[in-house]
Formats: C-alpha cells, structure tokens, sequence
C-alpha cells in the first residue's frame, strides 16, 4: 500500500479556510444533517474526546471538529454505534445503511493532525 504524504491537521467548524469551508460544502450540500452519519469520536491524548468529520483534499486531510450538545453521552454513542438504526429510519425514510459503514482514517494515530486550533479549545 502506498504511503499518504499528505499533511493532516484538525480544525474546527468555525476556523475553516475558505478552501476548506468550499470542500465541505461540496461533501455536504445539505448541511448539518448530511454529516451526522458520518461524525466519529475521538479522543485527544489529554483524555478529552471531540466530535469530527473527514475532509480531503488534494494535498491535505483534515479533521473538521463539530460541536455535540450531549444530553445523554449513552445515547450519543449509541446512535452513533447505528443501535438507533430503526428509529432513524422511521423518521428520514432511509435505510440507515452506509457505504463508508466500517471505514477509518488513513492512520488511526490521530496524534499525527496538528491542531491548528487546540489552543482556542481550552
């Protein structure tokens, strides 16, 4: 397999670039329910977790971070393990199957992104 030498950073939502922000876009044309699907925890190593989302482009991969409102951190995890599969079914009419369904990032080290914005966080 050959080796990705794209760079590899995390971002928040609101601190996107304009090409960044135009990418997103293009991914997700509907807006926030479209990325909902594909939204993964994880975990800084200070034990923290966030919320993000993939982005590539041709010479970067990025880590779009999402604000979640937890209520429940239980049921979060379960919808985002697809144990609310049927509910979200009946409500959207879709199938709740994914193609991407199993996918990871390119490494799963995450301490390889900078984080452009890790400093804003705190």
């Amino acid at each position: 397999m050959a080796q990705d030498n794209r760079k590899r950073h995390i971002v928040s939502y609101e601190n996107m670039s304009p090409e960044l922000a135009a990418a997103f876009a293009a991914k997700y044309p509907k807006g926030f329910n479209d990325y909902l699907p594909d939204l993964t925890r994880y975990t800084k190593p200070d034990g923290t977790p966030f919320y993000a989302v993939l982005i590539e482009l041709p010479e970067d991969i990025y880590l779009v971070k999402i604000k979640v409102q937890i209520d429940n951190p239980d049921d979060i995890e379960r919808w985002l393990e697809g144990e609310e599969e049927a509910e979200t079914e009946s409500m959207a009419g879709t199938s709740g199957a994914s193609d991407s369904e199993g996918e990871t990032l390119p490494d799963d080290n995450i301490s390889q992104y900078g984080g452009d914005d890790d400093a804003s966080d705190a």
